[in-house]
């Protein structure tokens, strides 16, 4: 299987993190979606990352990954076995995906790393302080009801956890962290959840891609033991889409 994606991008690791809870091997193209080329807009009309390739199936959109490899590879499910349960899960990763994406990507990320970084531009300062007085306090006010005060959501890490998770992680490339006086069940939470194998096995890609430049990224991924595909669709120069991340 060949993963298109950046390991900075929250939904590349969610999908990195199922992949790797399952056992299952990949390699990894490791463009973030402004640096694609125009094959990489055939099969992500949105220019929106990851795409996952196996055999002759392409699909986008991290969720729709996450249920195929769910259904396609089904030792170590990723989704607890009680209905109940399942449908709850997969109501956290919907929340993540949506508002903690909305939050955290586009209210904080986005400005403060990935606009300044691309496109040589100031961030939305009156959006970073929306979400730092506002958005983020309500968002970790729902998990501190949600999330369990040991282990995890439904009994072995899941799909859930990685959802919630893998947010937190890329929020904190932008300086931000949980406060755990105010918030500290979550904070033990996600820091449960990221100490755990399918994330500590990325992270040396992750710190390695933040530091270095488009340009010099497949050396400084190469050099760390990421496993790069051969051929990449990754550019020089970015583009915007019709979603800008």
């Amino acid at each position: 299987m060949k993963i298109i994606g950046s390991y900075v991008s929250p939904y590349v690791r969610k999908v990195l993190a199922c992949l790797e809870l399952k056992g299952l091997s990949y390699e990894i193209d490791p463009i973030t979606p402004f640096f694609g080329d125009d094959a990489f807009e055939t099969m992500s009309p949105l220019r929106r990352i990851p795409v996952l390739i196996d055999g002759d199936l392409t699909l986008c959109d991290s969720s729709v990954i996450c249920q195929y490899l769910d259904e396609a590879y089904p030792d170590r499910p990723l989704l607890p076995t009680d209905v109940k349960d399942r449908a709850r899960a997969r109501g956290l990763e919907e929340y993540a995906d949506t508002r903690m994406g909305d939050v955290f990507i586009w209210g904080l990320f986005y400005p403060l790393v990935v606009h300044p970084a691309v496109w040589g531009e100031k961030g939305d300062r009156a959006r970073v302080e929306q979400t730092l007085s506002a958005d983020a306090p309500a968002v970790l006010d729902y998990l501190e009801g949600q999330v369990p005060a040991d282990g995890f959501l439904f009994g072995e890490i899941g799909l859930a956890d990685i959802s919630i998770a893998t947010f937190f992680r890329t929020a904190g490339f932008a300086r931000f962290s949980i406060d755990a006086a105010r918030w500290p069940r979550t904070a033990a939470y996600v820091a449960r959840v990221l100490e755990a194998p399918p994330f500590k096995v990325l992270q040396p890609f992750e710190e390695a891609q933040i530091r270095t430049s488009p340009a010099g990224r497949r050396e400084a991924l190469q050099a760390a033991g990421a496993p790069l595909c051969a051929e990449t669709v990754g550019t020089s120069q970015p583009r915007p889409g019709v979603m800008t991340l």
